[in-house]
């Protein structure tokens, strides 16, 4: 990659167990295998003394007011945000796997404002892309380990979608949507010519932030 081109910020947005993850260690393998320098990263990042707190209450170690936890996760967002600045504008893509809207749609599905609930993420980098997988939540229980962490309840995960589609309505311009119930590697191909695509588009872009 020649001097002064910035990577872009790819997140992987959805409910639980929606295939996130394997969705985007696909696009990772698929980028290094064009020798393309890109990073995965997760959010929450439960390596730092917040996440390991964020760690806590996830598994259900912990219990802390909503307000308290959401304002957590999204300082632990905050915190890593000069390391994100620094590696895109190094030329590495980051895949991350959840971002702030993930923040804001588990604690508006709580209860809480949806827009004290967006407040604390604006100033964040802003993602090149976001790619929502969508599937119903009758389809995610009948995956591997579902039920095994906090949030993951059907009814609940209902209402997270819910706020999903809202802010994927609202922030059309950088949202891709998928159906997350297709087989993974058909799944893949649409992502990975999306994926590539962007990547072109956002090399000689400034870095922005969410508003």
């Amino acid at each position: 990659m020649s001097a002064g081109k910035r990577g872009a910020l790819i997140i992987f947005e959805g409910c639980d167990r929606s295939g996130k993850t394997t969705q985007s260690r696909l696009l990772l393998e698929l980028l290094k295998s064009k020798d393309i320098p890109v990073l995965p990263m997760n959010f929450p990042e439960r390596s730092s003394s917040i996440g390991q707190v964020i760690n806590s209450y996830l598994t259900n170690s912990k219990d802390l007011p909503d307000e308290v936890i959401h304002l957590m996760f999204s300082a632990n967002r905050w915190e890593h945000m000069n390391q994100v600045r620094q590696r895109l504008l190094e030329g590495k893509t980051l895949i991350v796997d959840r971002y702030s809207y993930s923040g804001v749609a588990y604690s508006a599905a709580k209860g809480l404002d949806f827009d004290w609930c967006y407040a604390p993420e604006r100033g964040l980098i802003k993602p090149d892309a976001v790619f929502y997988l969508k599937a119903s939540a009758d389809d995610l229980t009948n995956r591997e380990q579902y039920g095994e962490e906090r949030y993951e309840k059907v009814e609940f995960q209902g209402r997270v979608a819910q706020v999903f589609d809202r802010i994927c309505s609202k922030e059309g311009s950088y949202w891709h949507q998928f159906d997350a119930s297709q087989p993974a590697k058909d799944l893949h191909a649409q992502i990975a010519s999306i994926a590539e695509a962007i990547l072109e588009k956002v090399a000689n872009q400034p870095l922005d932030k969410l508003s």
